[in-house]
């Protein structure tokens, strides 16, 4: 769910009467996560994300997750609902990084760390192959960010690991030199959104 440079950012989000969103599986399964009325706040649909954790195996036990444009956090928070060992949520947004610290807070969630920090800047420090899954979920229509945020991301990897993209077209890993050796395992659209899952080409 994108926003700004290091949210989740899209279109302009619609005022009045706060939305809500909930987690979809896991311990959490039913909680209400708000959306704050931010510009640009752009929540990954609840199909899209029912059909992303088929595609990951429902449960992540054990799993380090790094979720590089929180925003709401409904990526992250599925995660650790699902069993995630480690989740790394990144948002620059103070609001948004603020609503995602009570958030945790409220769950009791030991396994989420939130980083209120540049998503780019932030996965420059991190160390290499210190993640099994990672979500980049960069504003649509930003070409640069994609392609940094892909590079910055792919070396965070672990063997056997997974990236998760969405993007407001459909992805060409031929198109980012950091996606060489990836290839697209499952990927789907739903409205503006194309989602994708990617491994490298050598895991099975």
């Amino acid at each position: 769910m994108s926003r700004s440079s290091s949210g989740r950012a899209a279109a302009p989000s619609s005022r009045g009467k706060p939305r809500t969103i909930r987690i979809i599986g896991g311990d959490w399964k039913r909680t209400p996560l708000t959306v704050l009325d931010l510009d640009g706040l752009r929540p990954t649909p609840d199909r899209v994300r029912e059909t992303l954790f088929n595609w990951l195996g429902q449960a992540l036990d054990g799993q380090r997750c790094l979720d590089l444009f929180a925003g709401t956090g409904a990526l992250g928070f599925e995660a650790a609902s699902r069993g995630a060992a480690r989740v790394l949520m990144v948002e620059r947004h103070p609001r948004a990084a603020q609503q995602l610290r009570a958030i945790k807070d409220k769950l009791g969630a030991s396994a989420v760390e939130i980083a209120e920090a540049d998503a780019l800047r932030l996965a420059a420090g991190l160390a290499p192959g210190t993640f099994d899954v990672v979500f980049v979920d960069p504003p649509f229509g930003d070409a640069a960010a994609l392609a940094r945020a892909l590079a910055l991301a792919v070396p965070l990897i672990a063997p056997g690991g997974a990236l998760y993209v969405e993007s407001g077209a459909a992805l060409d890993p031929a198109a980012h030199d950091a996606l060489a050796g990836w290839r697209i395992a499952k990927s789907d659209k739903a409205g503006a959104v194309h989602y994708h899952l990617l491994q490298r080409e050598n895991d099975e």
